[in-house]
C-alpha cells in the first residue's frame, strides 16, 4: 500500500542520482490531487482565477465574490488509467451566498477516492480475499469579504483512509485512520484600467491541510497530512468585445517535514533517533520545519516548490478554452505534464473537460481525463420563477 503514503511521482529520469532523490511523503496524498477540470487543464492551479463552484479545492475565500447566489458541481477522474481501470477520484462541491448585501458564503465539499480492488493470495498463488481501499473526505467552509476588494476563508474537513482490512494476517482489524484538518486563505481582487481598458489582477493564497496526523497499522506507522502552501495570481484583460483572456499562475510547498534517510547520518543509531524523532514530531512542529530540514539546505528546500503556469480564452461566459504547465523539479517527484481543456455553459449548466499530456511518455499520469458537470442553483431558481 506505499501508494497511499508517497506522492504520485513520475518514473524518476535515469540521470536522477538516488542520493538527491528525495520526494516528501505524506499519509492521504488523494487530498492534493485535483479534483475539477478547470483547474487540472491550466496545469493545476486555481488560487486566484475567478470564483467557481470548485473553488473549496484552491481557494475558499474565492466564494465571496461569487457572482451566483448558489452552485454545485460534481467532477470525475479516472485516476492511473494507463496502468489500471478501477481507481477513480469523484468530487462534490457546493456553495450559498448569505446575508443581505451576498458577502458572506457558505461552502462544502465531498470527495472519494477509490484505489479499486486489490487480491491477496496465498504462498501458494491461491486467491484468499479482496479488498477495496478508499480514501474520503468531508469539508465546510465559510468565506466573508472584509472590503470591496479583499476577503478571507476557513475549512473545517475530516478525513477518513481506509486501507480495508488486514486480511494477510488472518484477522478482520480495521486499518482505517481517521484525521481532521483545516484551511485558512484569502483573496485580493482589483480593476486596473490600462488605456481603456478594464481589467482584473488578483492575488490568493491558501494554507490547507493545518490538522492532525494519521496513524495506519494502530500507530505504528504515523504520517503528516500534505499540508501546503498555495499562492496564486492572475490577470484578465479584453481582446474584443465578449473576448478575454486570462494569465495565471500558481506556486506550492508541502508543509511537510522531510523524512529521514539513512544516507544522511553517519550511524544506524543516529538515524533510528532521527527516525523516532520524525514520527513523535506534531504536525504544527512540522509545518515550521519543513522550510529548514532539508538534508540539501536551501537549495533543496527551493526543490520543493512546485509551479504552474496556464491560460484561459473566454467568449462570452459561454465558451472557454485552457491550457497550462505543471512542473516539479525531478528530485522531488519529477511530476511534469500539459494540461488541455474547454468548457461551454449554457444557461444554468456548465461542462468542463480536461486532459493531461505529461513530458515522459512512461508517466503513469499521461492521458488522465477529467470531467465537471457545474449547476447555477440561482439561475435554477429564476429558471422556474422563484
Amino acid at each position: 500500500m506505499a501508494l497511499l503514503t508517497t506522492s504520485f511521482a513520475a518514473v524518476a529520469d535515469d540521470d536522477i542520482k538516488n542520493d538527491e532523490f528525495n520526494p516528501i511523503t505524506t499519509g492521504v496524498t488523494a487530498l492534493n490531487i485535483t479534483p475539477d477540470a478547470r483547474g487540472a487543464s491550466m496545469g493545476d492551479l486555481g488560487a486566484a482565477t475567478d470564483p467557481d463552484v470548485n473553488s473549496q479545492f484552491w481557494n475558499p475565500s474565492k466564494y465571496a465574490f461569487a457572482y451566483s447566489k448558489a452552485g454545485v458541481s460534481i467532477s470525475y477522474t479516472p485516476w492511473l488509467r494507463k496502468l489500471v481501470n478501477d481507481i477513480f477520484l469523484a468530487n462534490l462541491s457546493g456553495y450559498w451566498k448569505i446575508g443581505s448585501n451576498d458577502n458572506q458564503a457558505v461552502s462544502a465539499s465531498m470527495r472519494y477516492f477509490s484505489l479499486g480492488e486489490i487480491n491477496s493470495t496465498d504462498d501458494g498463488g491461491n486467491a484468499m480475499s479482496s479488498i477495496n481501499p478508499f480514501e474520503m473526505s468531508f469539508d465546510v467552509g465559510y468565506s466573508r469579504k472584509l472590503s470591496e476588494k479583499f476577503s478571507m476563508g476557513v475549512a473545517l474537513r475530516y478525513i477518513y483512509s481506509d486501507l480495508g482490512y488486514s486480511s494477510y494476517s488472518g484477522t478482520d482489524q480495521s486499518t482505517g485512520a481517521s484525521a481532521f484538518s483545516a484551511d485558512i486563505s484569502g483573496y485580493y481582487t482589483t480593476y486596473p484600467m490600462i488605456g481603456r481598458n478594464e481589467c482584473q489582477w488578483s492575488l490568493g493564497f491558501n494554507i490547507s491541510n493545518i490538522g492532525s496526523k494519521v496513524s495506519y497499522n494502530g500507530g505504528d506507522d504515523p504520517a503528516f497530512l500534505p499540508a501546503n502552501l498555495r499562492l496564486g495570481t492572475a490577470f484578465t484583460f479584453p481582446l474584443a468585445d465578449y473576448h478575454n483572456l486570462t494569465i495565471t499562475a500558481d506556486a506550492n510547498k508541502l508543509l511537510v517535514p522531510a523524512r529521514p534517510r539513512l544516507a544522511n547520518y553517519e550511524n544506524q543509531e543516529a538515524y533510528e533517533q532521527a527516525l523516532q524523532d520524525w514520527k513523535d514530531m506534531s504536525s504544527i512542529t512540522g509545518i515550521f520545519k519543513s522550510f529548514s530540514d532539508a538534508p540539501g539546505g536551501a537549495k533543496e528546500e527551493l526543490r520543493e516548490i512546485t509551479f504552474s503556469i496556464g491560460a484561459e480564452y473566454c467568449y462570452n461566459q459561454q465558451f472557454f478554452l485552457r491550457g497550462g504547465f505543471f512542473n516539479e523539479n525531478k528530485y522531488k517527484g519529477n511530476r511534469k505534464y500539459f494540461g488541455l481543456g474547454a468548457g461551454f455553459a449554457l444557461n444554468v449548466i456548465k461542462l468542463d473537460a480536461a486532459y493531461m499530456i505529461a513530458t515522459a511518455q512512461n508517466s503513469p499520469l499521461d492521458q488522465t481525463l477529467r470531467f465537471t458537470l457545474s449547476f447555477d442553483m440561482d439561475g435554477i431558481r429564476n429558471l422556474f420563477g422563484k
